[in-house]
């Protein structure tokens, strides 16, 4: 997001335009949140953090992700293992790449997270991998 809009001054996400939408986001946060797109692995600023704190929607504010529920997939992308709460994020069925995935988007503003994994075998309670981008989140700390 530009740095001269905060959650304070944003109008409903669901009626904002494409228009709307490039005027908010960098062209990098355009690209993954309103396109789908993917940014490289090991490249993102929360692939490897561990600070405490919650995860929201980089577009509207949402907060999404807990950092209790992150873990070290050693994928290159931040890695949960359940949201926040079911209903912050929503599922769409991607074959995009000629193979089958689902697409996690933020349930309030429609914008692209990244993919859920399952049966992959990580130690965690759902055994389920939220691959999430960086750049679709932001990181506000616990104080």
């Amino acid at each position: 997001m530009s740095e001269n809009t905060s959650p304070s001054d944003r109008t409903d996400p669901t009626a904002r335009t494409e228009e709307d939408w490039r005027s908010i986001l960098s062209p990098e946060e355009y690209h993954v949140l309103r396109e789908a797109g993917t940014e490289r692995p090991f490249t993102g600023e929360y692939w490897d953090t561990s600070t405490e704190g919650v995860y929201e929607c980089r577009a509207c504010g949402a907060e999404l992700f807990r950092s209790e529920a992150k873990f070290d997939a050693h994928c290159g992308w931040p890695s949960f293992y359940a949201p926040l709460a079911e209903d912050r994020v929503k599922y769409i069925k991607d074959t995009a790449l000629g193979m089958e995935r689902v697409e996690v988007r933020c349930a309030a503003c429609d914008s692209h997270m990244g993919h859920v994994f399952g049966g992959e075998g990580y130690p965690t309670p759902t055994d389920l991998r939220y691959c999430i981008n960086s750049v679709s989140v932001r990181l506000v700390p616990a104080r």
